[in-house]
């Protein structure tokens, strides 16, 4: 059994991530977020060598636009379940998606063929934000992106997890010394905003004890950070080479990579 995932787009311009599991010939694919237009999303899903028709489910991780994107037309032109929290359905206006809508809660188990999905709330600015554990039973993936500062609750749901993929939205220094107006720097570095890279590289810290190998570095804001500073802030944090940390691309994702 195998788990693979691929960022198909990641940061403020739009959230798409592909989760791959495979027993035997079997494959499953969930697809996390849905944050592009619906030709961008089926453009990169070929690029990514997939069809939409192929994906199992859908997980919307809250109702901001570029996260959600497309979900609605998606699933009612694919037939695709899609999962969301109750408060993420209400933020979005209650739209009918025809019998395909699952409410997702708090550490309740969704199983889609050979993986298990575990969600988690999350402290960020949307009505019912959830992030989420991925499991074929030998592999854990963690996604967790959007979210302020790391709760010991989400910190629970992480510990087991080989891989993360991980907001490292700003650089602190960065963001202060930027062109965001007052308010919007208040709001991305609050509580309820978006990890900086010492918040990021300090839950990757506290996450090698529970068996965490590998982390890629998502959401990266295009105006408050750089990779490089990411790079450095993660490696440090899990000594290792600043090289060895792999960033996804806000516009082009990631390549297909083992969790």
């Amino acid at each position: 059994m195998t788990i693979r995932f691929k960022s198909l787009g990641s940061g403020s311009s739009g959230n798409a991530t592909v989760v791959q599991a495979r027993c035997g010939t079997q494959l499953v694919h969930l697809l996390v977020d849905c944050g592009l237009g619906i030709k961008e999303l089926d453009k990169r899903l070929g690029a990514a060598g997939m069809l939409a028709e192929q994906i199992d489910a859908i997980f919307v991780t809250h109702e901001h636009g570029d996260h959600i994107g497309c979900a609605h037309r998606l699933a009612v032109r694919e037939r695709i379940p899609v999962y969301m929290s109750a408060g993420t359905y209400d933020g979005v206006g209650q739209p009918d998606f025809d019998g395909l809508l699952r409410l997702a809660s708090d550490g309740e188990d969704i199983t889609i063929g050979s993986l298990r999905v575990r969600p988690f709330t999350v402290p960020h600015d949307a009505r019912e934000p959830l992030q989420l554990t991925c499991t074929d039973g030998d592999t854990r993936l963690g996604i967790l992106t959007d979210l302020g500062h790391a709760t010991a609750h989400v910190q629970q749901h992480l510990a087991g997890c080989a891989t993360v993929l991980l907001e490292c939205n700003h650089d602190e220094e960065m963001l202060a010394a930027g062109s965001y107006p007052a308010f919007l720097k208040r709001r991305v570095g609050g509580a309820y905003g978006h990890l900086a890279n010492s918040a990021a590289a300090a839950i990757a810290q506290a996450l090698l004890a529970s068996g965490l190998k590998q982390v890629v570095a998502a959401h990266l804001s295009e105006q408050n950070n750089k990779p490089e500073l990411v790079r450095q802030a993660l490696a440090d944090a899990l000594a290792c080479a600043a090289n060895d940390i792999y960033v996804a691309d806000g516009a082009k994702g990631s390549d297909w990579l083992t969790a």
